[in-house]
């Protein structure tokens, strides 16, 4: 490896060993980089150089973000899949997935990122996983809370709370950074219960004749146009006057009073709604990568708007960068 340097002050090294060669170095080793994940990176000036640990490339400042060398920026949007709302009356909706954001992702060409989109949860059951290789992975919802036993599940958003016969049960809890609690359901005839946690907002509680609808999702505007995501599902009603909860704005399902709740939306994260008649499931996840430019990678549906190439992955697969 041979660099030029003008002047002839020569380099002094971190190891205080030095070189004045008449401004020419020759070495037949390596250069240590600066190194360290996204979250060290320093305040940037144009031309920097470092090895990202958390994307093991070596990145460059630009002067608009760091990119891998030879390589380019993404942002991604990744959604879990929500969980299932529960079977019977007072049934607590069913908790949104997960919802994750990243801009200027440093990725290097030709390199294959694994892309996994979580189910929604089935009925009574909570929903799963969806990653974007190692760089972001959004949990699946919690279940809602049933009548009898079963205390409404934690996850993304958590799912809301149903009641025993005597005691209501809080909703389950959500993960910060990626959803909100599920609403708690009351111990008072007609015994209303919560809505799931959404995204952007708690589920919303039980509250006299009226069970809670699911907490309202969040938007992103990846796919070229505003879309909400991971809305959470509502509780369902009952034939004694309690009313069903609405479904979260995101995809969210609407609980039912004398018929099953509705499910979740494909490919939004949402929960299902719980059902006099039977629970549902929630929607599957959905990941979108976008970047700047013409095309360069492969994978998924690719689309374009405003400048951007965008990869909509709506089942699990790969993306080539």
């Amino acid at each position: 490896m041979a660099i030029s340097i003008s002047g002839s002050g020569g380099i002094t090294y971190p190891d205080g060993s030095t070189a004045n060669t008449g401004g020419n170095i020759t070495l037949t080793g390596a250069f240590t980089l600066p190194s360290g994940n996204t979250a060290q990176r320093p305040s940037a000036a144009n031309g920097m150089i470092r090895w990202s640990t958390s994307n093991n490339v070596i990145e460059i400042y630009n002067g608009s973000g760091w990119v891998g060398v030879g390589g380019y920026g993404v942002d991604y949007l990744v959604v879990g899949g929500g969980g299932g709302g529960v079977s019977g009356a007072n049934g607590g909706g069913g908790g949104a997935g997960g919802f994750l954001t990243g801009t200027n992702l440093a990725l290097s060409p030709g390199t294959g990122y694994t892309i996994t989109i979580g189910a929604g949860g089935a009925a009574s059951a909570a929903g799963n996983l969806s990653s974007f290789s190692s760089f972001s992975s959004a949990l699946g919802g919690g279940r809602g809370g049933d009548v009898n036993t079963n205390n409404a599940g934690s996850g993304a958003s958590g799912g809301g709370g149903g009641r025993t016969s005597t005691v209501a049960t809080p909703g389950g809890a959500g993960t910060s950074g990626q959803g909100n609690n599920g609403g708690s359901g009351l111990v008072a005839d007609p015994f209303p219960s919560g809505g799931g946690g959404g995204a952007g907002a708690v589920g919303v509680n039980g509250s006299g004749t009226q069970s809670g609808a699911g907490g309202a999702g969040l938007t992103s505007s990846y796919s070229g146009s505003s879309v909400y995501y991971a809305g959470g599902g509502g509780g369902s009603g009952a034939a004694n006057g309690n009313l069903a909860g609405a479904g979260g704005l995101g995809g969210g399902g609407a609980g039912g009073v004398s018929s099953s709740g509705t499910a979740g939306t494909t490919n939004t994260g949402g929960g299902g709604g719980s059902g006099a008649l039977g629970g549902s499931a929630g929607g599957s996840g959905i990941i979108i990568i976008r970047y700047l430019g013409s095309q360069r990678a492969t994978g998924g549906a690719v689309t374009s708007s405003g400048g951007y190439t965008i990869h909509t992955f709506t089942s699990s697969g790969t993306f080539t960068a």
